[in-house]
């Protein structure tokens, strides 16, 4: 008897899930209808997010009139004081471009790094990662800097330089 009472529970067990299969399946009609109304729910979808990027922008620009290019490796720039290295910032680039330029840009990428490098290596020096080195102002003065930079190597190809996230370790 003690042999085979897992049987029957197993038995027991098998017949309650086919039972609740049975019971809880759905019926057809709902798959009918709902392949019928997808179209029209991904129609209405894609009028709400192309009105919502109109809202949002402001401009009736598309995903295709820019395209981003990041950096591949972040910039660290020492801030100096008193002759010693007294904080280490770095921080991670992306460019906004034309499509098209990918291989320009990447060809470029070591001229453009260079010129970063050295408009970063300026902006500290003249005190433009002390104190409060986040805001609107100082980040604007370092952004068009940047730009001016990017321009002269890509042209007016570039649209804006993002900076994707700057942190400042004191040593």
């Amino acid at each position: 008897m003690k042999k085979l009472l897992p049987v029957v529970f197993l038995l027991i067990g098998l017949g309650a899930g086919i039972g609740a299969g049975v019971v809880f399946a759905p019926s057809g009609e709902p798959k009918e209808a709902a392949k019928q109304e997808k179209p029209k729910a991904k129609a209405e979808k894609t009028k709400e997010k192309s009105a919502k990027k109109k809202d949002i922008a402001g401009k009736k620009d598309t995903q295709s009139d820019y395209e981003y290019l990041k950096l591949t490796k972040q910039f660290v720039v020492p801030v100096v004081d008193a002759d010693r290295i007294a904080a280490l910032v770095t921080m991670s680039l992306s460019l906004e471009i034309t499509p098209g330029m990918t291989e320009a840009f990447y060809a470029l990428e070591p001229k453009l790094r260079d010129g970063f490098l050295q408009v970063m290596f300026d902006h500290a020096n003249t005190g433009g990662f002390d104190g409060a080195f986040t805001e609107s102002d100082n980040m604007s003065v370092l952004r068009k800097a940047l730009l001016e930079t990017a321009r002269k190597d890509l042209g007016d190809d570039v649209f804006q330089v993002l900076i994707m996230s700057v942190n400042r370790q004191d040593v």
